[in-house]
């Protein structure tokens, strides 16, 4: 058993002050049959009320509105996580696995996660990468999942900020080149292809020392979620070719980013905008206090990496939902 404090800290900051923001946040982390968040909290600064609510995948939403005019937002999500220990994934199914996943997919509701959906779409380059991945129906589900994984692994290379967040799948297919979210959608998007239900994970990883991720460690963090018979959903995370374990915090499940951004709104009024974020882990065998606070640094800048800054384009109306901060 692991527990995880986790902090979470987004600011944007206006050259101009604008009359309102409208947003909602996904970073409260999923509670299921191995993870459990034990404690959560959201600070917003200016002041508001903040409700909450959960969207039809049960991932928690929490929203509000700042009405008055402000030249900053400072959002802090705190929260506390105990994982159980997952069974080890095997390396291969029994004979007749396919037909098993079939029948699974025709006796469920798994058709969003079959059809393509805003970023993870089939594509000419995706098609192209299948044939030279060997993407089909072959060996088994599980084996092809996991040959998937350490292939993607190996055929991209991680840059951070070579993409942006709402950077069409062929830019990363093409150069070769990618942060975790182009993994995630390449992967959810050749599973697709062979009609192995996918879905997209947002969440955080725990990184060591003795751990040698390719993820950065201050920022969020995506991977993949694969249906398969016998085991229901498994975690596989391309980036690092891991599969999902207790060092991966589940925060929001959907068809892909665009269905779980960290955070989405919009404000009002014609400035430009910057964001910087920051997340902290700390692991313990323990339960840590479940009123302690994780120290904040004087100036959380020298702790943030611009991660997939926005264009500043001054407009009436912003679309905030794609800036966002995951490699």
């Amino acid at each position: 058993m692991n527990f995880y404090s986790i902090r979470h800290l987004t600011r944007f900051r206006y050259s101009h002050p604008i009359s309102e923001s409208i947003m909602e946040t996904r970073m409260h982390p999923r509670s299921d049959s191995h993870q459990h968040c034990l404690t959560f909290s959201l600070a917003v600064s200016p002041r508001c009320r903040v409700f909450s609510y959960r969207d039809h995948l049960g991932n928690n939403v929490q929203h509000f509105d700042i009405p008055g005019e402000h030249n900053q937002l400072v959002i802090i999500a705190e929260s506390v996580v105990e994982q159980q220990a997952l069974p080890d994934v095997p390396s291969f199914l029994a004979p007749g696995a396919w037909s098993e996943l079939d029948a699974l997919v025709e006796s469920g509701d798994y058709w969003e996660m079959l059809l393509p959906s805003t970023f993870a779409v089939e594509t000419p380059a995706l098609t192209l990468l299948a044939s030279q991945l060997g993407v089909v129906r072959r060996d088994d589900p599980l084996m092809l999942v996991h040959e998937l994984n350490r292939r993607l692994f190996e055929y991209f290379e991680y840059v951070p900020r070579h993409t942006r967040v709402d950077s069409p799948i062929d830019e990363a297919i093409v150069s070769g080149k990618g942060v975790c979210q182009d993994f995630a959608h390449t992967m959810i998007a050749l599973l697709r292809h062979v009609r192995i239900p996918a879905r997209y994970v947002s969440g955080y990883l725990y990184r060591s020392r003795e751990d040698h991720d390719r993820s950065t460690p201050d920022a969020t963090h995506a991977w993949v979620d694969v249906l398969l018979p016998h085991l229901g959903w498994v975690g596989f995370d391309p980036t690092n070719n891991l599969v999902a374990h207790h060092r991966h915090i589940r925060t929001a499940v959907g068809r892909d980013y665009a269905d779980v951004p960290p955070t989405h709104g919009i404000f009002r009024g014609n400035t430009e905008s910057e964001l910087y974020v920051a997340v902290h882990v700390e692991a313990s065998e323990q339960p840590p206090a479940l009123d302690r606070k994780l120290p904040i640094p004087d100036d959380w800048s020298v702790l943030v990496e611009r991660a997939q800054q926005p264009p500043a384009l001054p407009m009436h109306l912003i679309d905030l939902q794609q800036m966002q901060q995951q490699q």
